[in-house]
Order: structure tokens, then sequence, then C-alpha cells
């Protein structure tokens, strides 16, 4: 329970989530930018992501029924971050074909287990009660992390070469690790930690995973997210190249501010997320995250300054603040009693990962037909079926009381 985290557990999670998101940075944009320099053609580098991004989404629910399975969730997280490690270092020292499709395997494997772990070692040492203001934390440290490591990464891939951003991300490893270290495994629940409930008598229907994948609550949700990474993944991508083509020299900038204003609102709000989640439940701020999401649609295709277009991406903020904290918590509260939290995660994992791909794909050719302003109405259109997904259909699964 959540009596039993020192303060020294609860910092250790906080730098961990801190370093790894910038671990995790290294692997973004940086990887085309990196392999194009190696004289890499579009169509390999494409191959090569593509796989990373099928292995990611096969890998969602494997990956947490292993955390579910595992009896030290510290040390499969300890594991997954040296294999993040040792893929970064792989791309540095030999980028061939070859290694380079086994390193974007290996992370991507890595990284299915590494969000159900995370969320299994603040359940466990909080607690479901103190599970929301726990996860605002996490959302606040991972965005640091992030913000920090592109400064960090685009400063040394311009002084010194993109090759360099590889050898940072392995080097970051380090301090991970020695954060996870600083996470004391007896304080874990571990119990808890996969959503378990202490039971006199075994009850095998509340903890098959049969009954948890017929839950209602699940899959709504899990639909519910398929249409906010259908609505909301392709719309920054989609505007980085309509701010490109009406004002190339000012593009790169401009896209940068745009990646830096949402990382920034989800530093400062998502532990008032957490906390108010307790307190007024979780539909009212999944209506809010929807909300913003389809305005961010509607603006983004009625906005011609590119100027303007940084503002509304005040409202990107709004929607990641809210998601990075109501995701894993809406899995914790359906899951709990369960035993599967993780393999929960996993499946919810599964469908933000098959909205995502889709997003991409779908827009791009709505834009190429139609031109980017119907495309931007069309996920502004999706953002509000799920808005009305969540306020016709979607039960309150907030338990117990502040």
């Amino acid at each position: 329970m959540h009596e039993r985290a020192s303060p020294e557990s609860l910092r250790g999670l906080d730098w961990f989530i801190f370093f790894l998101a910038d671990v995790q940075t290294g692997f973004g944009p940086f990887i085309a930018v990196y392999l194009t320099t190696q004289k890499w053609t579009q169509g390999q580098i494409g191959l090569v992501l593509s796989i990373g991004g099928i292995v990611g989404l096969i890998g969602q629910m494997p990956g947490g029924a292993i955390v579910d399975a595992a009896r030290s969730e510290r040390l499969v997280a300890g594991f997954a971050v040296a294999a993040i490690g040792i893929s970064a270092l792989a791309y540095a020292a030999w980028p061939i074909f070859p290694v380079v499709v086994a390193a974007a395997t290996l992370h991507a494997a890595a990284s299915c287990v590494l969000g159900p772990a995370i969320a299994a070692i603040s359940l466990g040492l909080v607690g479901p009660l103190a599970m929301g203001e726990r996860l605002g934390r996490n959302a606040r440290y991972a965005s640091l992390g992030n913000g920090v490591a592109a400064a960090v990464m685009g400063t040394a891939g311009y002084l010194l070469s993109s090759r360099s951003v590889f050898l940072v991300t392995f080097i970051l490893a380090v301090p991970t690790l020695l954060a996870l270290a600083r996470i004391r495994e007896s304080e874990i629940d571990v119990a808890q930690a996969h959503g378990a409930v202490p039971r006199e008598v075994p009850d095998a229907n509340a903890t098959s995973v049969l009954s948890l994948v017929r839950q209602p609550p699940l899959l709504i949700f899990a639909a519910a997210v398929l249409l906010l990474q259908l609505a909301n993944a392709a719309m920054l991508p989609l505007m980085a190249g309509v701010v490109t083509t009406r004002s190339s020299q000012w593009a790169p900038v401009l896209i940068a501010a745009c990646i830096i204003v949402p990382q920034a609102i989800v530093a400062l709000t998502s532990p008032s997320v957490g906390r108010k989640a307790q307190q007024w439940g979780r539909r009212p701020l999944l209506l809010l995250g929807f909300g913003a999401l389809a305005i961010r649609g509607v603006l983004f295709a009625t906005v011609s300054d590119p100027y303007l277009l940084v503002g509304v991406q005040v409202f990107d903020g709004v929607t990641a603040a809210v998601f990075s904290v109501m995701i894993p918590l809406i899995v914790a509260d359906v899951a709990f009693g369960s035993g599967h939290f993780n393999l929960a995660q996993g499946i919810v994992g599964t469908a933000t990962g098959i909205g995502a791909s889709l997003s991409t794909v779908l827009a791009g050719t709505v834009s190429d037909r139609f031109g980017s302003s119907v495309a931007f109405t069309g996920l502004a259109a999706v953002a509000a079926v799920g808005l009305a997904m969540i306020w016709l259909v979607m039960p309150e699964t907030r338990r117990g009381v502040p």
C-alpha cells in the first residue's frame, strides 16, 4: 500500500521515468536523419521503421502478459532498458541492414514491456486510490525528460554528428538503470502491481483472462482509444507538411515549437489531472480530452497563419495531459481484482497502435486527394465520434473515495 512506499523509492521512480524518456527520444525522427546520412534509401528506412512498428503492435499483449507473470517488475524493466541501450549502440556501431533491423526489433520488443512495467511498479508502490496522482507525476517527468532529451540530442546531432545521438542514448541507459535501482523491491506489492486483490477463497471467474476481455468498460475504452489515435496521430505530421509549404524557412523552428508547447502543458498540468480524476471521476476528463482534440482538428482546418498554429497546439497539450494519465488509470480501474492489469494495458496498447497506424495512412491519402483542410476536418469528426462514445456508453470507472 502507498504508506509503505518510501520517498527514496518514489523519487527513484521519478528519475527512472525522466531518464527513460531521454533514452526513448533518441529513437524518434533521429533514426531517419541518421540512416539518410549513411546513404540508406527512403524505402529501406521506411521498411525498418515499419518492422519496428509491427513488432511494437504485435508485442503489446504478450508484453503485458510477461509483466503480469513476472515476480519482479523492476528486473523486467532493467532488462528492457539494457536491451534498448544495446540497440542504440548497434545503430551507432554497425549501420548495416541486418544489424539495424535486429536493433529496431529489439527496441520495439523492449518498449512493449516498459510501459506496463512502469504502470505496474507505480501501482505496486502507491495502490489504486493514489494511482491517479502518481500517474500525473509520471507524465510530468516523462514530459520533462522528452523536452530535455530533444534539446540535448538535437545539439549533439548538430555539433557532432547524427551518430552521436545513439551514443548519447546508450550512455543515458546508465543513469536510467541507477534510478531504477533506487526503487526498493520490498516496497512494490507484487499482487497489487498485477491488479490482484487478496482473497480468502480463490475466484477463478474474477481472475480469468476471458472474463477480463469480455468486460464492456475495457472494450468500450479500447475502441475510444483507437478513435483517439485515429484522430490524433496524423495531425502533427500533416500540419508539419502544411507549415513547410507555407513557410519553409521557419518550418523547423515552428515544428519544434509545436512539439515543445504540448510537452510544457503536460509537465505543468498532468499532476492536477491525476488529482481531478479522483475528485470528479474519469468521464469528465475523457470528455475534455476528446473535446480538445476535436477543436484542434477544426482549427487546423481553418487557421492559415503558421504562427497561430503553434497556439493551436495548446489543445494538443490538454489532450496529451488527460490521456497520459487516464489510459493507465482507467485500465487499472477496469482490471482491478483480475490479476491481469498489464495484459489489459496490452489490449489498450494494441488499440493505440492500430489507430495510430491507420491515422497517418488515411489522413495522408485524404490530404493528397482533397487537401489538408478536408483531412483535418475528417480527423476532427473522428474525435467527435470518440467524444460521443464516451458521453453515451462509457461508464464511470472510479473506485473508492479520495
